[in-house]
């Protein structure tokens, strides 16, 4: 049985927030993690690029070979490259120098969203027309295909069971597969729309309820608590383990949130109105790194001393 919370809120100022912004006007800025090189790598979805920052402000961007290719998700393999999808149906990869080769998915038609790096060194995505799917870091793909029809599979993440967990956005579930390709599913309420999930500081994995305005607890014998957000219609999104709580970012609001594992939430204001804040991570230096889609920045909100920087290097984009 569910166990639905109320939670505390306080709303904290963007004063802390500073951002770089992207050169390409309506690149759309997705997802972002902490890559090498100590730097935020991110995926330009319209702009067909790969971006990254350093702590600094540094800009590098990096064109996909394969134009209109819409790259989405993005994580670090265990061979030391970022790995990222692209929703016209591939897998491609990026070495910390900019290399970049392309995986085609094999089965026809696939819709490739986002990934993650699993416990058994391969990297695992979720592909909308109902599969997910395991690459080696060799390029070998398999497919695996979801129970539920049409549930379309959005994130996934390494749990701390060993196995990995994803969202089921149509279906209203959350599923589980083994590093075996064996899955179960946990059904939560209807008009749910589960997006984001991460495994929390408590063992258990924490994910972002869209249309129900919550964020969702579920432990890994399938325990469910759900808090619900201050902010109303607020678009809870893609979701992050940070220094012990959890962030998340709230599309429609235009917030970025910090909430303890005991549902406590603080909402900060994104800097430029409008600008539809969407992936969260935490970055190299230990603190927050947030994309603004509709702005067309990555932004940072500092919650630890850092080194200061004495030079920022200008944006730039290689030829």
């Amino acid at each position: 049985m569910a166990a639905s919370l109320g939670a505390t809120a306080a709303i904290g100022s963007a004063q802390t927030a500073t951002e770089v912004k992207i050169l390409l006007p309506g690149s759309g800025p997705v997802e972002l993690i902490a890559g090498p090189g100590a730097d935020v790598w991110f995926t330009e979805q319209h702009g067909d690029r790969i971006g990254r920052v350093t702590p600094c402000g540094g800009l590098t961007e990096f064109d996909l070979p394969t134009p209109g290719s819409f790259p989405r998700g993005i994580a670090t393999g265990s061979d030391g490259n970022v790995w990222f999808t692209e929703l016209t149906g591939k897998i491609g990869r990026i070495s910390p120098t900019g290399t970049i080769t392309e995986f085609m998915i094999p089965g026809g038609v696939s819709e490739p969203i986002e990934i993650a790096s699993g416990p058994d060194g391969n990297l695992w995505f979720t592909d909308y027309y109902n599969r997910i799917g395991r690459i080696t870091t060799l390029g070998i793909v398999s497919p695996f295909a979801v129970p539920t029809a049409s549930s379309a599979p959005r994130f996934i993440a390494s749990g701390p069971d060993g196995n990995l967990w994803f969202t089921e956005s149509a279906a209203n579930q959350i599923g589980r597969i083994t590093t075996e390709g064996l899955i179960s599913e946990f059904v939560l309420s209807s008009g749910t729309e589960p997006l984001g999930i991460v495994a929390g500081p408590d063992s258990s994995l924490w994910f972002a309820e869209y249309s129900a305005n919550r964020i969702g607890r579920l432990s890994v014998s399938g325990a469910l608590t759900e808090f619900s957000i201050p902010t109303t219609n607020s678009g809870p999104s893609v979701i992050a383990a940070v220094d012990g709580n959890l962030w998340f970012t709230e599309d429609t609001a235009n917030k970025v949130a910090q909430m303890t594992p005991t549902g406590s939430i603080t909402e900060f204001e994104a800097p430029i109105p409008g600008s539809g804040p969407f992936g969260i991570t935490e970055g190299p230096d230990g603190n927050i790194w947030f994309t603004e889609f509709a702005s067309d920045r990555v932004a940072r909100i500092r919650i630890r001393t850092s080194r200061p920087c004495t030079r920022v290097v200008p944006p730039r984009s290689p030829r």
